[in-house]
């Protein structure tokens, strides 16, 4: 076997791996939204699938590297990133864009700076910001209301207020109730984050754990982006006011904490590649989520905070090398 086989097929045994540990994720999503989170699942796989391989035609390169999975886990990672039951044509948009801006402008597989997937997210979600912020509540729509609504077709009639806030964007929004009175009367907060997807962090983290078990990443980008983002929510929190930004344990368990942990920030070729510089990449990740979070204009965060910290990676790496290089005798 040649290296360039070796190296291929070690990268496709990673990305098997990574689409593995996603499955616990993605059911509790399906549990929590329904067919929507599988209707966008198929959208961003076939929309990838099909710019790589126009792409790769055109390039005159075998539609063999279409086997190496990277394109696969990016679709997989947009899919779950995006909101379920949004219109097929921003999925589709951001699917192409993770690709073609986020992947084959610099090369392609191995080249690009930034995560392809928060790259397309970043996009569609600055484009097109009132559909981006379009989140289903906990029963979603059934298979045909979900259709009807991703697609337009007059199916039936959607069901009233199948829409809500999200727990960030309640408590980015929120003057006057306590933490209390947020978590007892609003629908979107459970018991320690917002409702079901505190489970769904749950089952992201134990993909991860699993992905860890495996050595599939190590632990730096990971362990510096929640010990980061758990320390900054600590020192900020305020108890149960109405000014309060939200407790530790609700920032690690809403919005996309555990998915941005374990399967955005440790893509291997937009973060940094030294153990330290990885460390100090998680950390930068998880300060300003919190920073976006709180005080941006979008609820989230993870998507900016990574593409931001992508374009310090090179800066990163030249600080952990001086450093060893002062260090040594």
């Amino acid at each position: 076997m040649s290296p360039l086989e070796a190296v291929d097929e070690r990268l496709q045994q990673a990305m098997n791996r990574v689409l593995l540990a996603t499955v616990p994720g993605m059911l509790m999503l399906f549990w929590l939204y329904g067919w929507g989170v599988l209707i966008n699942l198929l959208l961003t796989v076939a929309t990838a699938l099909a710019v790589e391989a126009v792409v790769m035609r055109l390039r005159n390169r075998p539609l063999a590297v279409l086997s190496d999975g990277s394109a696969l886990v990016t679709a997989t990672l947009l899919g779950l990133a995006l909101p379920p039951y949004c219109p097929w044509w921003l999925t589709v948009s951001a699917a192409a864009s993770a690709l073609l801006f986020g992947k084959h402008l610099f090369g392609g597989v191995g080249k690009n700076p930034f995560n392809p997937a928060m790259l397309g997210f970043a996009l569609v979600l600055v484009s097109f910001p009132q559909q981006m912020t379009h989140w289903p509540s906990t029963h979603g729509l059934d298979l045909l209301g979900g259709l009807q609504q991703i697609f337009g077709f007059n199916v039936g009639q959607t069901p009233d207020a199948w829409v809500q806030a999200t727990a960030l964007d309640s408590l980015r929004i929120n003057k006057s109730l306590t933490m209390d009175e947020l978590f007892a009367g609003n629908p979107a907060f459970g018991h320690f984050g917002g409702r079901g997807v505190e489970w769904v962090n749950l089952a992201f983290l134990a993909g991860g754990v699993f992905l860890l078990q495996r050595r599939v990443f190590g632990w730096h980008a990971p362990v510096g982006m929640l010990a980061s983002l758990f320390l900054i929510s600590l020192l900020c929190w305020n108890g149960s006011g109405s000014d309060s930004h939200g407790s530790p344990l609700f920032h690690l368990l809403t919005g996309a904490s555990m998915l941005g942990a374990f399967f955005i920030i440790t893509e291997p070729v937009s973060g940094a590649k030294s153990p330290m510089a990885r460390l100090m990449f998680g950390v930068g990740v998880g300060l300003l989520t919190y920073l976006i979070r709180t005080w941006g204009g979008y609820p989230d965060g993870v998507a900016f905070a990574v593409l931001l910290m992508n374009l310090c990676v090179p800066a990163l790496e030249r600080f952990v090398a001086a450093r060893q290089q002062q260090a040594a005798p």
